[in-house]
């Protein structure tokens, strides 16, 4: 570690015990770094999954905070690095662990995989002795998951598509669905669970989680790390956990009881005239697809009332490509009043990159 980089303290305030992490121990009151091996390369260079560590004085929950399981989706990592700068360890209830690089492997080759070619958010809870990918999910699982009360996992879109800021949760989890309306985002969405993500791994062990959607990947988008570190901060200040209560969303997010890909009839060239953030109705035209002399256009409609979440920003399209992503919205009538509130409560937030630790 380098000097920069803070280390275990040896002091110990009184009235709450040491924790521990890595074989490692962070007093309370403390902040650390601690660097937990996943393996070494063919040249011998250790690669590790950096956790930092603010224990605070105070009793409270664990909260986890992570990004970067997707190498190549690196917007959480900017939200990680300014939520750091919000939060003082001294006035903390409770225990923050923020994990901005999660894949190390994909996030230093600009990759959503790992060496071995799998998707880490679909092994997980791994396996001590399993592939690469199943080795990190184990880490991932015993040394951040298993201590945590909460979490946040924080992704964008994949390659050559941008999503709208969203909190994803899983059904009939009435905890996540309350964080959910207090983080703040433009919508949230029930989403079922993944077998082999890290979500499901966290609702197995009874770890209430949160997943944020927001941008596209190698990317940062401001609209989006504005919400994101706004939101956790909300989330945090509702737990009690030590940090200045945060102004109430701007608007309730558009609820969404599910999704629905639109995708190219055919390939051409796509001509969208709906944007993220737009709200649709069913049989509405959100764009066309042609030919290069554009003798011949396809019209694209929704299929569904409903906001675009997600789309495309490539216009050369192959028949089956998904072009747009549509969230089900339960009550659209509101709908463009309250994006369009959050947005610009988001513009004017005086939380840019600034130091603001209370």
């Amino acid at each position: 570690m380098s000097d920069a980089v803070p280390k275990p303290s040896r002091k110990r305030a009184p009235g709450r015990e040491a924790f521990a992490l890595g074989g490692e121990t962070v007093e309370a009151g403390t902040s650390a770094t601690i660097d937990l091996p996943i393996s070494r390369l063919s040249t011998r260079t250790e690669i590790t999954m950096p956790v930092r560590v603010l224990h605070g004085s105070k009793p409270g929950s664990t909260l986890f905070v992570s990004a970067a399981v997707h190498g190549n989706e690196i917007v959480g990592v900017e939200m990680i690095r300014r939520l750091l700068k919000n939060v003082s360890v001294k006035r903390l209830a409770g225990t923050l662990l923020c994990v901005p690089v999660v894949n190390a492997y994909g996030f230093t080759a600009h990759s959503r995989y790992l060496p071995d070619g799998r998707d880490l958010n679909r092994v997980f809870p791994g396996s001590e002795r399993g592939s690469l990918a199943a080795q990190l999910a184990n880490v991932f699982t015993e040394e951040i998951i298993a201590r945590s009360d909460y979490g946040i996992d924080l992704h964008s879109a994949g390659t050559n598509r941008e999503n709208l800021p969203q909190i994803r949760y899983s059904p009939g989890n009435d905890k996540a669905s309350e964080l959910a309306d207090i983080f703040g985002a433009p919508a949230i969405v029930e989403s079922p669970l993944r077998a082999g993500s890290l979500r499901q791994t966290a609702d197995e062990a009874g770890c209430t989680m949160l997943l944020m959607e927001s941008g596209e990947a190698l990317r940062f988008d401001e609209f989006a790390i504005r919400v994101g570190v706004r939101g956790i901060l909300r989330v945090m200040s509702h737990l009690g956990m030590g940090v200045r209560k945060q102004p109430a969303p701007a608007a309730p997010a558009v609820r969404s009881d599910g999704s629905r890909w639109v995708r190219a009839a055919q390939g051409g060239i796509f001509r969208a005239n709906k944007t993220t953030g737009s709200m649709v109705q069913e049989g509405e035209e959100i764009g066309s697809i042609s030919d290069p002399f554009g003798d011949h256009d396809i019209p694209v409609t929704a299929p569904l009332t409903g906001l675009i979440i997600g789309r495309s920003v490539m216009p050369v399209v192959n028949q089956g490509d998904a072009l747009a992503h549509i969230a089900r919205v339960k009550v659209p009538g509101t709908a463009d009043a309250r994006l369009t509130a959050i947005e610009e409560a988001a513009a004017d937030d005086p939380l840019f990159d600034e130091d603001e630790i209370m």
